[in-house]
């Protein structure tokens, strides 16, 4: 059986942070969470739908950074809607809030940094115990697992998890090493969960590209024949997990408020597959988390295809052209 991972990063756009009033959270819950758009909803409730309609399991990681400027009753909004889905919450940090809560940032000194890995040891502690804390004061159970913000992790970030308790990670990204705010020290042949640091690493899954490199396993990154194609690979191959990546908000263009089409039908079609592939299952890390395998040859990603990759090129001009940029 292998276990895919919808890992949805679920936050408010500290790139549309306007101030601190509830006007100005209620726009950005508007646009970057609940999504709303004149064809309807298309965050996280619309997401939750789906995965109720063909009874999937998501794992959403949760960014209660913005409590810093909002309060808890912002992440709470988040929260609830998850919980009472019965889907599962992890842990998910952006340290740009830091910037945006100003002289009210309580934590490591006032200092601010784009990602975690911008901040040494001790301060990432304290600053994950606040995140983990703030999480449970919005209803989440303890979590067991995090995302890093911009996947910008370091070792130092999986030490402090160790230090406070949290078992997983899911921040290493094989396919934009050295383009991404990503540190950790691992190579882009690490495909599999591994124990690093003290912790389980749970890589992002990838598919071949044309010329020997990767492409990460994202909805906005692959079509839907690309990540159906990449998950019977990974059964195919023997391969016991495949984490995909989503944001709450990749449905729509949130400039202008309107669904992307293109996208939407990926994850629709995306979660109606998997509830008709043999073989495969859905997967969550408060019931179901990863397994730390030790496979005897490191899984390799969905070989490169020319007719795939050429349809893809073709689909992402199409959403482009037609939606624009997220």
């Amino acid at each position: 059986m292998t276990r895919v991972f919808i890992t949805i990063d679920t936050e408010y756009s500290s790139g549309f942070y306007n101030g601190r009033g509830p006007a100005d959270r209620a726009e950005n819950y508007a646009r970057s969470i609940a999504c709303i758009t004149p064809d309807g909803p298309a965050g996280i409730s619309h997401k939750l739908a789906l995965l109720r309609e063909y009874g999937q399991k998501a794992v959403f990681f949760v960014d209660p950074m913005p409590a810093l400027v909002w309060g808890v009753a912002a992440i709470e909004d988040i929260v609830g809607p998850i919980i009472d889905a019965g889907q599962d919450v992890q842990l998910h940090c952006h340290t740009e809030w830091l910037a945006l809560a100003g002289s009210a940032n309580p934590l490591v000194s006032g200092h601010t940094g784009h990602s975690l890995a911008d901040f040494p040891f001790e301060e990432q502690c304290q600053l994950l115990d606040y995140a983990r804390s703030t999480l449970m004061a919005a209803g989440a159970p303890a979590p067991v697992a995090f995302r890093a913000g911009n996947y910008g992790a370091d070792d130092n970030t999986l030490r402090a998890l160790a230090e406070i308790g949290i078992a997983y990670d899911s921040s290493h990204c094989p396919a934009l090493i050295g383009s991404s705010a990503c540190r950790i020290n691992l190579g882009d042949d690490v495909r599999d969960p591994l124990l690093h640091q003290g912790v389980i690493e749970v890589p992002i899954g990838t598919i071949g590209t044309l010329g020997g490199g990767q492409r990460h396993a994202q909805i906005t990154a692959l079509t839907l024949s690309e990540m159906v194609a990449a998950i019977i690979h990974a059964r195919a191959t023997g391969r016991e997990t495949f984490t995909l990546v989503s944001h709450s908000f990749e449905l729509i263009n949130r400039r202008r408020l309107s669904v992307n089409r293109v996208v939407r039908r990926r994850f629709t079609g995306l979660v109606k597959a998997l509830a008709t592939l043999p073989g495969v299952e859905s997967g969550c890390y408060a019931h179901t988390p990863p397994s730390l395998s030790s496979p005897a040859h490191p899984s390799q990603p969905l070989p490169a295809s020319a007719m795939r990759t050429g349809m893809r090129m073709a689909e992402q001009m199409v959403s482009n052209a037609l939606y624009g940029a997220l």
